[in-house]
């Protein structure tokens, strides 16, 4: 199982919010470790040896942002009451924070064909974290085969994806109110469903 991205420091921190702000304004194919750095204040080696190449910022960005949204909602959702209540929370937290994203909405716009890979075939590191993730948090509620909690999150996690990647269906699904309903209904029984214990 991949574990949580390790915490950053300051400078590090700094160098990603600059990376952000860059791709956000020019993309990541004319962005430049050079770039970067002058948006961080730091010399271009500093952003090499803190995160490392273009594509490892690349991915400690989205990674990042992953995490964050991912944290919001989970905290968001865990002032709620019973189990059902954080699934329906959640996932449409979820869905909602990734579709309303600005820096992943900006670089669909500005270079789908460079964005889209990674957010689809190349995105199994967040895709993993963010399973993981969800199921630590939900295995105390759900004692039983983990295994299995994990099969179905996963589960929920690609319909998010899905629903996040393509945002208009047969069902509509663009308020909260109703991806809340939908995951009343279709996604909390799912996750609530009894796991075998053997």
């Amino acid at each position: 199982m991949p574990a949580a991205p390790a915490t950053v420091d300051s400078l590090t921190d700094r160098i990603l919010d600059a990376a952000s702000a860059v791709f956000e304004d020019v993309g990541i194919r004319k962005a430049t470790i050079e770039d970067i750095g002058r948006r961080a204040g730091v010399e271009r080696v500093t952003v090499y040896r803190r995160v490392g190449s273009k594509d490892d910022v690349v991915r400690a960005v989205v990674l990042r942002e992953a995490q964050r949204i991912i944290t919001a909602v989970t905290d968001r959702a865990n002032a709620t009451g019973s189990l059902e209540d954080r699934v329906a929370a959640t996932f449409a937290g979820l869905v909602l924070g990734l579709r309303d994203h600005p820096l992943y909405n900006r670089l669909l716009r500005l270079e789908p064909d460079t964005t889209l890979p990674r957010l689809t075939v190349d995105a199994a590191t967040p895709l993993a974290w963010a399973v993981n993730a969800a199921v630590t948090i939900l295995a105390p509620d759900q004692p039983g085969d983990l295994d299995l909690l994990t099969a179905r999150v996963e589960i929920i996690a690609r319909t998010i994806h899905s629903m996040v990647l393509t945002p208009h269906g047969v069902t509509e699904l663009d308020t909260e109110a109703q991806l809340v309903d939908f995951a009343y209904r279709h996604i909390a029984p799912i996750i609530t469903a009894p796991l075998p214990t053997e």
